[in-house]
């Protein structure tokens, strides 16, 4: 039973993985790529983390296991930001640039 439990978790987490670099090469714009790579990738890699910590049961994996997706929720939506404020930006300064008339 626990085996199931653990390929689940594995499972969605390499699907979700999978949906957040789909959504990375298909996406339009810069802004619709982060979102996918930071919503589902953070959630990918947190399912995978979790499968790990059940397969391996131990006190000291598990509590990285908890600290790496902390870390992982408070710093992607943060790059994130940081990414899209960039990305607009960089918009802002290719639409200011003047004309050239003659």
């Amino acid at each position: 039973m626990i085996d199931i439990i653990i390929a689940l978790f594995l499972l969605l987490g390499g699907f979700f993985a999978l949906i957040a670099a789909i959504g990375v090469l298909r996406l339009p714009d810069v802004l619709t790529r982060m979102h996918a790579s930071t919503k589902a990738g953070v959630l990918g890699s947190s399912l995978i983390l979790i499968g790990g910590a059940i397969y391996l049961a131990e006190v000291e994996v598990t509590a990285r296991v908890v600290a790496t997706i902390l870390f992982l929720m408070l710093t992607a939506p943060i790059g994130a930001h940081m990414i899209g404020r960039a990305s607009v930006g960089d918009l802002k300064k290719k639409h200011d640039k003047p004309v050239n008339t003659p």
